[in-house]
């Protein structure tokens, strides 16, 4: 059973760990030093941001993390995403890792997006869709958001979280389902 809580300042050690991992480093360009890990996720932790840092657990045991987030709360990265695709008000978006490398590949990355994304639903009441930004060189990542139900919805040129990765990226979208009206998208719910 997959679960999570809000990341705390006690868990940095731990996403420390995962940052520095082959797997996560390859599309998490974060610095790693204590200093600039508790920089980047100090404010959303102490609830002085926000985005939500959500530390997933596989029964006991922590394997990942989802980050989630209003686009509204971040005016600048809500106009790139713009420059895609219409955003509606109140959208939410997320980005996720699997830290635990032993957890790759087995299916967990589609059961995060589904569950988070169905308590999205819950959690924020007024979002009426989820939008997902990857890198379009990401399989792995734009494979698992397609196996959690989410649809490609736009491609084009954003700035990449990595610099060595290129500027092509793929939006996925998810609508609430009980979502209406011409924006909703008739593909279902995220459950799946």
């Amino acid at each position: 059973m997959l679960t999570w809580r809000r990341l705390a300042e006690h868990d940095f050690p731990l996403l420390t760990s995962w940052l520095e991992q082959p797997h996560v480093a390859r599309w998490w360009n974060h610095e790693t030093s204590p200093d600039a890990v508790s920089r980047d996720f100090g404010p959303a932790a102490r609830g002085e941001e926000p985005s939500e840092d959500l530390l997933v657990h596989l029964g006991d045991h922590p394997v990942g993390l989802i980050q989630r987030c209003r686009l509204s709360d971040y005016p600048d990265y809500l106009a790139e995403l713009a420059s895609l695709i219409e955003v509606p008000p109140g959208a939410v978006t997320i980005d996720y890792l699997i830290g635990d490398p032993r957890q790759v590949g087995r299916g967990l990355g589609p059961r995060m997006i589904r569950s988070v994304v169905r308590a999205t639903w819950n959690d924020h009441p007024d979002a009426p869709c989820v939008l997902v930004p990857v890198s379009a060189a990401n399989r792995a990542s734009w494979r698992a958001l397609e196996k959690a139900g989410l649809l490609r919805v736009a491609e084009g040129e954003l700035e990449p979280d990595n610099p060595a990765d290129g500027r092509a990226h793929y939006l996925y979208r998810i609508d609430r389902p009980d979502a209406t009206g011409p924006d909703a998208l008739r593909h279902g719910s995220a459950h799946g």
